[in-house]
């Protein structure tokens, strides 16, 4: 007898389905703690299920699969919209996190989807260090803007200031520290080394930039193809058309790693200041008609691509390989 499992993850919280006989069994709720995630790995080890299907929602689903997989339980990771286009199959109207886990459990039984391969430690690591000097570089700007708007007032105390001020500098330090240790760590680490040093060769692409695109993309699955990262970072077009009524302009799904995203917007402006190669691919699809901000993006997502690439190839990025030279002649 087959047993499959589906799990809706929440913040807090994640509901598990134990599916038999083609049966729904009533939803159980475990915390997103360790002791949860060992609660909920004890109640699956005595069914033995065939797959334990969850979606790859935000940051939240990684420790469970990384725990469940651990504890040898055989795990997939599935895209969202992948499960939302089987749940409107099954024409399921209702959305709850009971429902959702027993569609996760049935969508793990007829679709019989592929085992996830967790990351590398090193890699998890280094995508929390990025994130977190991510967080505190945004803190900074903040911070930067409001002892800004108390120097523009007369009556701010000197106190206010220097307050501001070393909140500032802690911030710094902060910072620094964590990029260090994020270096250390990929020193430390042949693949990690080599992506590092590949992706500084595009344009634009300083070390903090380098730092956080890396950070993000260390943990995917090799086999990725260019167009799943794209969508991973939310850069993927999406086409609002039906029948003559509905017919939108297409927008960026956004709906990917906004981290991925904003580390991508900076280097890509300045490759298309420095580059012309670049430059000449934006001005291009500006002179099609397209928005600066659209052609900016395209931009962002070409970049992507080649940073793809490179860590798949393991080479140096090569701006030549990644625009054509039939933008010279728009």
């Amino acid at each position: 007898m087959s047993v499959f499992v589906g799990v809706d993850i929440a913040a807090r919280s994640f509901d598990v389905v134990i599916r038999e006989d083609d049966k729904g069994k009533k939803p159980k709720r475990y915390q997103q703690t360790a002791q949860g995630h060992a609660k909920a790995i004890q109640a699956l080890k005595k069914v033995r299920p065939e797959r334990i299907v969850m979606e790859a929602t935000g940051i939240y689903y990684l420790d469970l699969a990384v725990a469940l997989t651990e504890a040898d339980l055989p795990v997939s990771v599935i895209n969202p919209k992948s499960f939302r286009h089987f749940a409107e199959l099954t024409l399921t109207r209702t959305k709850t996190d009971g429902v959702d886990s027993a569609l996760l459990a049935e969508y793990a039984e007829r679709m019989a989807p592929k085992l996830w391969t967790p990351p590398e430690p090193v890699c998890l690591e280094l995508r929390d260090l990025g994130r977190q000097i991510n967080r505190l570089t945004g803190s900074r700007i903040q911070a930067k803007n409001r002892l800004h708007a108390l120097q523009s007032k007369n009556s701010t105390s000197s106190l206010l200031l220097e307050d501001e001020q070393e909140g500032i500098e802690f911030l710094e330090k902060r910072i620094k520290r964590l990029r260090e240790a994020a270096e250390t760590l990929i020193a430390e680490h042949e693949a990690l080394s080599r992506h590092y040093n590949n992706l500084q060769q595009a344009p634009g692409m300083g070390k903090a930039s380098t730092l956080s695109i890396l950070a993000e993309l260390c943990v995917l699955p090799d086999d990725m193809k260019a167009p799943q990262v794209s969508r991973f970072a939310g850069l993927d077009v999406r086409l609002t058309q039906s029948g003559s009524s509905v017919n939108r302009p297409a927008r960026l799904n956004k709906a990917g790693n906004a981290y991925l995203r904003a580390a991508l917007y900076m280097p890509a402006m300045s490759a298309v200041r420095s580059n012309e190669r670049a430059k000449a691919f934006y001005d291009a699809l500006v002179g099609r008609g397209k928005k600066k901000i659209q052609a900016q993006c395209a931009v962002m997502r070409k970049y992507l691509t080649g940073i793809w690439a490179c860590m798949k190839n393991e080479t140096p990025f090569d701006s030549a390989l990644l625009f054509s030279d039939e933008h010279f002649k728009a």
